[in-house]
């Protein structure tokens, strides 16, 4: 419901790749320097939900630690896995652009711009640069200054405002009342009646209003809809995309991944539950209003044998969706990371375990000065150059249900990359196969690169 909800539940989303994996029939990737618990981190990325996030993740390695691990990965005879680690170099001199990562190993300039054509869906273009940390021009320096004085105090009241507002409700709402506890899950999803509505149409609301204090204050919406001579081939998509009935009822919404904005975006729109960090529970005003969407919570440490996984809950709220009307539809981000916006990464397969239809949505952010896509921008400085713009842009395309054929519904990953490239083609987006690992690389390298030219 607003910007501290969004990113922790954003963040969920990536802790929720780290939580699923184990029924994945593929091998794991393994680096030669696993302890325990870490190799059950890398087995639990195939069946991932998503992000948000990324940047957070980031953050917990520093340049030397990512860079090391690479290297360590690249001498087990995997180079052409990680094309990326061809830039460290060991020896040699260092020119003045070149960024120190580890006991003289260095990324000269040349190097960097090769890393920024592999790592192509990480790289800003804004008019604010690499990070958010750009040379800009004095007349936009003068323009943040004057954001910062002005609209930024009055917003961020506002969002807080909102925040507390929505979370009286659902207090309201939830009086007398027990959360549900099911398989280490808690939440208020089983509500009904004045509750349910409430909290839904409120929540709608008060997330819309939150993008508008956000400066989007128009947003384009399309829905897509197949006529019969138009509707995807058998090569191109081996289910069928049609529209919403009751038995095409999708168990999931699949979106791209841009921004933690997503989050708020879809609140307004379907009021959706999301895979979020169990810490989140017991967070102050949100933990409440996360109870309220019905979020399936996940954590890092060994499940008890006692509850099930992450996928297993997920598969049957999926299941429940499809089925029961009434029952929350889940918002999943396959991707598991978030974009600069113009590409489509790989999809996890966990979304598509359930063997239910799925709603593809496609968000775009179009631009002039500020970048709504949350790639290679820490969190505040991201937040705060978004609260300083006038206005912002949201464009989104609502695909039709995509309902699986009985062999995809036999083969997760066949039925995620064909709905992968459904959603490229009508989104006019670009698909590559790099991922969070080479994200990881290039924001080291990122990182180590203005911390050099300080």
């Amino acid at each position: 419901m607003e910007v501290e909800l969004a990113t922790a539940v954003n963040d969920g989303h990536q802790s929720g790749l780290d939580s699923v994996e184990k029924s994945s029939d593929e091998a794991p990737l393994l680096s030669p320097s696993m302890g325990s618990n870490e190799l059950e981190v890398s087995q639990q990325k195939e069946d991932g939900f998503i992000s948000s996030e990324h940047c957070s993740e980031v953050d917990d390695l520093s340049s030397s630690q990512i860079i090391e691990d690479s290297s360590q990965w690249h001498s087990e005879g995997t180079e052409d896995k990680a094309p990326l680690l061809s830039t460290v170099q060991k020896e040699g001199p260092v020119d003045k652009d070149a960024a120190v990562l580890r006991n003289g190993m260095i990324v000269s300039s040349e190097d960097l711009n090769d890393l920024e054509m592999k790592c192509e869906p990480y790289v800003r273009h804004d008019i604010y640069g690499t990070m958010g940390k750009g040379d800009i021009s004095v007349w936009e320096k003068a323009l943040i200054a004057l954001s910062l004085l002005t609209i930024v105090p009055i917003k961020l009241i506002l969002l807080l405002t909102i925040l507390i507002a929505y979370y009286l409700i659902c207090r309201v709402c939830t009086l007398f009342k027990s959360p549900l506890k099911d398989e280490g899950q808690e939440n208020y999803s089983y509500l009904t009646g004045w509750r349910k509505s409430i909290i839904v149409c409120s929540g709608r609301f008060l997330a819309r209003t939150m993008l508008f204090v956000l400066g989007f204050y128009w947003i384009t919406v399309t829905h897509r809809d197949f006529h019969p001579a138009e509707k995807p081939d058998e090569d191109n998509c081996k289910g069928k995309c049609m529209p919403q009935e009751d038995s095409q009822r999708p168990g999931a919404i699949i979106s791209n991944h841009v921004s933690y904005l997503d989050i708020l975006y879809h609140l307004s729109a379907s009021f959706p539950s999301f895979v979020a960090k169990r810490s989140v529970a017991k967070l102050p005003f949100v933990g409440l209003i996360s109870k309220c969407l019905g979020c399936v919570y996940v954590q890092r440490e060994a499940k008890s044998s006692n509850f099930k996984g992450v996928s297993a809950v997920v598969a049957d709220r999926l299941r429940a969706a499809h089925f029961d009307p009434n029952a929350p539809v889940m918002m999943l981000f396959p991707e598991g990371t978030t974009t600069n916006g113009g590409f489509l990464l790989p999809f996890k397969t966990g979304a598509f375990l359930s063997q239910t239809p799925v709603q593809p949505v496609i968000l775009k952010y179009p631009y002039r000065r500020f970048s709504p896509a949350w790639d290679t921008i820490s969190g505040i400085r991201h937040l705060i150059l978004l609260l300083c713009q006038f206005v912002n842009h949201l464009e989104v395309m609502w695909l039709p249900v995509y309902v699986p054929s009985e062999k995809e519904k036999h083969d997760p990953k066949l039925y995620a990359n064909n709905v992968r490239a459904l959603m490229a083609v009508e989104g006019g987006l670009t698909l590559s196969n790099i991922g969070l690992f080479e994200k990881r690389i290039y924001h080291a390298a990122l990182d180590a690169t203005l911390q050099g030219h300080r």
